[in-house]
């Protein structure tokens, strides 16, 4: 399968090309091919146009994201804003967060610290002490 290597993006300029953002992740920074005093790191993907972001380790962080295909075990539905802890990884620790309907199965989660590496199409769980209270996959 022939690939057309596509833009490697820093913010706005094209820094170089690529072979498909499937061989990228969030947060990866070895194997860019990037020459530079400062690292850099994947920050984001466009998949539709085939486009790797890239930035500093700052450009990272995120305080906020969107939360679809949303699961609750606790209630029926989230009718205001909630206050709970938030796993955005397997091994990523539990942070506190507010949890804010949006519409019908979407909820936005803002973070009390900002966090590292948001991965679309991930999981996002909520939790209550040791209770679930539900979760769903990241935008």
């Amino acid at each position: 399968m022939l690939i057309q290597k596509e833009t490697l993006l820093l913010n706005t300029g094209v820094l170089g090309r690529h072979d498909g953002v499937m061989y990228y992740t969030i947060g990866q920074r070895k194997g860019l091919g990037i020459a530079s005093t400062e690292p850099y790191y994947v920050i984001d993907k466009d998949i539709k146009n085939n486009k790797v972001i890239i930035g500093r380790m700052e450009d990272q962080f995120r305080k906020s994201l969107n939360v679809k295909d949303v699961n609750l075990i606790a209630f029926d539905k989230l009718d205001k804003d909630l206050n709970c802890n938030v796993k955005i990884r397997y091994k990523h620790k539990e942070t506190p967060a507010r949890l804010i309907p949006i519409e019908e199965n979407k909820i936005k989660v803002e973070f009390s610290e900002p966090q590292k590496a948001i991965t679309k199409g991930q999981s996002a769980v909520f939790y209550d002490g040791e209770y679930v209270l539900g979760g769903g996959i990241i935008e």
